[in-house]
């Protein structure tokens, strides 16, 4: 990083900027609807992803869309260590 950029954690995003994940699309025969889930959920704060499942859905996407193995986006973050507030923001925008 240059010595003239402070790096900043944690800024709240523009809905511009949250709306780019829409975007994303995947190189091999994943789901659409998958590979954008998983981008935002990495890329996001849990703030900024409850936010990004409102335009998720507006766009048409599939929230229950499955992966190759036949797993929800939602049963995947059940795995994770520090899932609880994504599994929250999830259910509540009406994932299974």
């Amino acid at each position: 990083m240059r010595k003239d950029k402070e790096k900043v954690i944690g800024e709240p995003m523009t809905d511009e900027q949250v709306a780019v994940f829409l975007q994303a699309r995947p190189y091999a025969e994943e789901s659409v609807d998958m590979h954008v889930l998983v981008r935002a959920y990495r890329g996001l704060r849990v703030e900024d992803f409850e936010r990004f499942l409102v335009m998720f859905k507006a766009a048409g996407f599939d929230l229950n869309a499955t992966d190759a193995q036949g797993n929800t986006f939602l049963q995947t973050v059940r795995d994770h260590t520090q899932r609880e507030e994504y599994v929250a923001v999830l259910e509540a925008a009406g994932a299974r």
